[in-house]
């Protein structure tokens, strides 16, 4: 019995030294003084030192910490051996050769002493160090790149919050199709709720919320694999709508690293562009909007006017240009001001608006001229509405010093393509029916004579 008790330790020693020669991350063994008694084998793949040269070294923590993080290491240690609670951080060992390799360490209370496990972490920190630097070259270019690049965990702390604080959305995708990282500007701008955690979340998941909030889903998913199963690292800025009407832009890149050079994953940039658009439509629209009454102006009058004759003339159809001005404006300025004049625009510019029908344009050419193109129209239905044009200038009447003043007004009709083919030609065509209609009376209006100049 005695003998087979011995078999029995001796098959148990070789059982427990093949375990710890097969343990592939690293454990140690450490006295109340903070000594290294023993540690597992699995040092020599993470840092070519021997077990026995660990040991024979006296001070573990010189011997294999990096010197910035032995004080800290120590200092861990003996709060474990002190409060009896388990401590987890990372830091760096240095191999023999010099390469700095990061671990994960997990110190916890034993009876007498301590014992440590860590596993090897080098590729989750050279995969977090990748994307800070694809970051730093879409937006930041080279001058951040180093310093998202410091390796403390206080300066990725500080990074986290940077990215954070910006307005930009930055996504990580990794080649499973996991979420590795996103920031808060991220979770806004895809209306998210703030607490929301995606990472490890697959990509799915994020197109179950785009439907909800894309104008268009589909089209965005088709723009997506588009660019993921192209060829190009760089995706050029494409530009998306919500259903809320917001306008957002998204780049990407995929993140160089991992094996064979495939890159690690891809990185994502979402801007809000709403307001940039929305002010570059205002500018665009008070560049075409005549100041004073609200009316489009000379410069839109062309381009309107040529893109209507482009367009009857691919359709074989006519367009009506209706040029008029004021009878009787003159005296209104000379006797009460400017100011008054202006009233009196404004005043007829809102009067004649709400006569005006969809598809009709009314223009401000300048000072008391008017225009207004008609397409597809009849010569019956362009002298109808020059009628109600009459009526309508005819029957608005302002009050100035207690004086009741009103205006006429006097029109020229030309048609394409009967009168004109050509934009310059149409408005001298209705400029000339324009006076003819002031030299027989005003108040009137009257048809362009003119044969297809």
């Amino acid at each position: 019995m005695i003998w087979g008790r011995k078999l029995d330790r001796d098959d148990e020693l070789a059982s427990l030294r093949e375990l710890a020669e097969g343990v592939h991350g690293v454990e140690a063994l450490f006295d109340e003084a903070l000594r290294l008694t023993w540690i597992s084998p699995s040092i020599g793949r993470l840092t070519a030192q021997a077990p026995a040269d660990c040991i024979a070294a006296g001070d573990f923590f010189a011997f294999l910490l990096h010197e910035s993080d032995r004080d800290f290491c120590r200092r861990m240690a003996r709060q474990v051996l002190d409060t009896g609670l388990p401590q987890d951080f990372e830091l760096r060992l240095v191999a023999r050769d010099g390469r700095v390799v990061w671990v994960a360490m997990h110190w916890r209370r034993r009876a007498g002493g301590l014992r440590l496990s860590a596993e090897d972490i080098q590729a989750r920190k050279e995969a977090e160090y990748a994307l800070l630097e694809t970051v730093a070259e879409l937006r930041r270019a080279q001058a951040l790149r180093e310093h998202y690049l410091l390796r403390s965990n206080d300066e990725r702390q500080r990074l986290s919050a940077l990215l954070n604080l910006i307005r930009l959305g930055i996504l990580f995708i990794d080649h499973d199709r996991r979420v590795l990282y996103h920031n808060r500007a991220m979770l806004e701008i895809w209306a998210y709720p703030p607490a929301t955690e995606l990472v490890g979340s697959r990509e799915a998941v994020l197109k179950r919320q785009a439907a909800h909030v894309l104008a268009d889903p589909e089209a965005y998913f088709g723009h997506i694999d588009a660019v993921v199963g192209g060829r190009e690292s760089a995706s050029e800025e494409h530009e998306f709508v919500f259903a809320d009407g917001r306008v957002v832009t998204d780049r990407s890149a995929v993140v160089q690293g991992g094996e064979q050079g495939r890159g690690i994953g891809r990185v994502w940039i979402y801007e809000d562009v709403s307001e940039a658009r929305r002010t570059s439509r205002q500018l665009v629209e008070l560049a075409v909007r005549d100041e004073l009454t609200g009316l489009y102006n000379r410069r839109r009058f062309h381009e309107e006017l040529e893109r209507l004759l482009a367009d009857a003339e691919r359709r074989h159809s006519a367009v009506g240009l209706l040029a008029f001005d004021l009878d009787g404006f003159k005296p209104i300025n000379d006797s009460f001001g400017h100011q008054a004049g202006d009233e009196v625009l404004v005043g007829l510019a809102r009067a004649l608006g709400r006569i005006v029908r969809r598809n009709e344009l009314l223009f401000r050419i300048g000072g008391d001229e008017f225009a207004l193109l008609v397409p597809d129209a009849s010569i019956d239905e362009l002298l109808e509405l020059s009628h109600r044009l009459l009526e309508t200038v005819a029957a608005s009447r302002f009050c100035f010093e207690g004086d009741e003043v009103g205006v006429t007004a006097s029109v020229g009709i030309a048609r394409f393509p009967a009168n004109a083919r050509r934009g310059d030609a149409l408005v001298a065509a209705a400029d000339e029916a324009l006076y003819r209609s002031k030299s027989e009376g005003r108040n009137r209006a009257t048809v362009s004579g003119r044969m297809g100049a």
